[in-house]
């Protein structure tokens, strides 16, 4: 009787997961899921670097895991925030609400942080008006929040040099623990729990931060093996490596940070006792200092090709740990990431490609002499938002003008501003009214109805905003082709794929190897993985 019992059940949660999109898992599912997330790597570095990787760093999942050399995201505004909540929701923009690191709201202008809540706080930690604090605006379920709906007893914990790293890939059910730049430790707030667990505690009573403030960036290899990246002081401050790591903001650019990180990881395993029972518990980890390395200096420079063979023995490091604690059978690692990276602007030029800086200043105030001149009102924008202009609401109507007709005008003057290939308006977005032009279609991915502003735009390829040496939020390739790289060999076949698929297609594939539906808004499909 007790076997037929199991019988039913589970010829029950076959059925169910079947009706909820998803299908049984291939084999029991695994114990945990490791998701690393390299803030801001494209993929031409994993390709380019790849003779010079550790044996079972990156080389894990390329030699034996799955490699898919053609990935990308689909949505046009290639930011952090809206990278990381894409990939464990299986949702662009559009869906999950995370337009950009930061918005204003185009109803009234008022800047919106990505995980900006007034509400909590962090534990330990002083706390600014914008800083990142919970998934509030988050609008959908992540691959976590399934799983802890599913089974309660799953742990889910998400942690990351920045807030956004963290916080968005934990979900509204998980736990996100941050770094600190002012203290060196790592902290998560009031929204997730009072006070921090013991072992949190234990950890940050180490200083482990302190071991490495003040400590030289030394690189890793002879300097023969930089030759195919740029020379130091090419591109981006002037600097060469050793570099000092003088405060604890600093080692954020640099390994330090991302070894914390790892550090903090490895507590967390052991404390949470995570992979440990039958219950599958995800860990995501949030690899920020590529990110910071590539804007300082370029994903071209000698510091972002040491940066990831550093990282990428920092992740032998950490696989030899899992293997050793969680076991090699136990646990499926997957790695992305949140955006890639457009070269310096100066770079491209060098090498007879396009390239330019935009002033979004000086470009705010062309358009708005031109708006002004055709309607005779001054400032009808009231600023930038995520890749969009935002008109001032207040002010059309106390002049009695209509918002597209003016967002129609804006659309033309901006268009034609140097380093700009495209730009919509909202009434085309949501009325689907361009689709098939230019970036259209990734664009509408980057829309969301509540968030956007009214006029959306695209840089042309090799042009950038800002003053940092190099950039990313384009939806042309040096941003949008990432990684996408599995291993579980008790899973999935080794094999390498060519296949084109995208960042939406990670988080139902993970959910059907773990045996839960697919989050609800996830428009991903699976990544074609053969069985062992």
């Amino acid at each position: 009787m007790n076997n037929l019992k199991k019988l039913a059940t589970s010829l029950f949660l076959v059925l169910l997961l079947a009706a909820c999109g998803s299908v049984a898992p291939p084999a029991p599912p695994p114990k945990l899921v490791v998701f690393f997330v390299v803030d801001g790597l494209p993929q031409r570095q994993v390709t380019g670097y790849r003779d010079q990787l550790a044996p079972d760093g990156l080389a894990r999942f390329l030699d034996r895991g799955v490699a898919f050399s053609e990935a990308h995201y689909a949505h046009a505004f290639t930011v952090t925030a809206a990278g990381h909540a894409t990939l464990l929701t299986g949702a662009s923009p559009a869906r999950h609400g995370i337009i950009g690191n930061e918005w204003r709201d185009p109803a009234t202008g008022a800047e919106v942080y990505c995980t900006g809540d007034t509400a909590a706080t962090y534990i330990g930690n002083a706390t600014k008006p914008l800083d990142g604090t919970s998934p509030r605006n988050l609008k959908v379920e992540t691959l976590g929040d399934v799983m802890r709906r599913v089974d309660p007893r799953a742990k889910v914990i998400g942690i990351s040099g920045k807030d956004r790293g963290a916080i968005l890939p934990a979900g509204h059910a998980g736990t996100a623990y941050m770094y600190m730049s002012g203290s060196g430790q790592f902290a998560s707030t009031t929204y997730y729990m009072p006070r921090h667990p013991a072992w949190v505690e234990a950890f940050n009573a180490e200083k482990r931060a302190d071991r490495y403030r003040g400590t030289e960036w030394k690189p890793l290899l002879p300097d023969a093996a930089y030759a195919r990246s740029l020379p130091f002081n090419q591109v981006g401050p002037k600097a060469q490596l050793p570099l000092r790591t003088d405060d604890y903001a600093a080692l954020l650019r640099s390994p330090f940070a991302d070894a914390l990180s790892l550090d903090f990881a490895r507590a967390a395993i052991a404390a949470e006792q995570l992979g440990r029972d039958d219950v599958p518990d995800l860990l995501v980890v949030s690899l920020s200092g590529h990110d910071y390395v590539n804007h300082a200096f370029s994903a071209e420079s000698r510091f972002s090709q040491d940066h990831l063979l550093q990282l990428d023995r920092l992740l032998q490091d950490f696989f030899r740990d899992l293997d050793a604690t969680v076991g090699r059978d136990n646990y499926v690692a997957v790695l992305s990431a949140d955006h890639g990276f457009t070269p310096a602007p100066e770079t491209s030029k060098a090498r007879g490609q396009e390239g330019g800086r935009i002033e979004g200043a000086k470009m705010l105030q062309q358009v708005n002499a031109q708006l002004e001149s055709r309607f005779g009102v001054p400032k009808l924008v009231l600023g930038s938002s995520a890749s969009s202009l935002v008109l001032d609401k207040a002010l059309l109507a106390q002049r009695g003008l209509a918002a597209d007709t003016v967002a129609a005008a804006a659309r033309d003057v901006l268009a034609a501003q140097d380093g700009i290939a495209v730009a919509y308006t909202r009434r085309e977005l949501e009325s689907g009214g361009r689709a098939g032009s230019p970036f259209f279609d990734a664009m509408q991915r980057s829309f969301n109805r509540e968030r956007s502003g009214d006029v959306q735009y695209a840089t042309r390829p090799g042009w950038m905003f800002g003053t940092s040496t190099a950039t990313h939020g384009s939806p042309h390739e040096a941003d949008t082709h990432v990684p996408i790289l599995l291993w579980g060999p008790r899973w999935m076949k080794a094999q390498a794929v060519a296949t084109p698929v995208q960042t939406v297609d990670i988080a139902p594939t993970l959910a059907r190897l773990l045996g839960v539906p697919a989050p609800a808004a996830s428009e991903g499909k699976l990544l074609p993985l053969a069985a062992p």
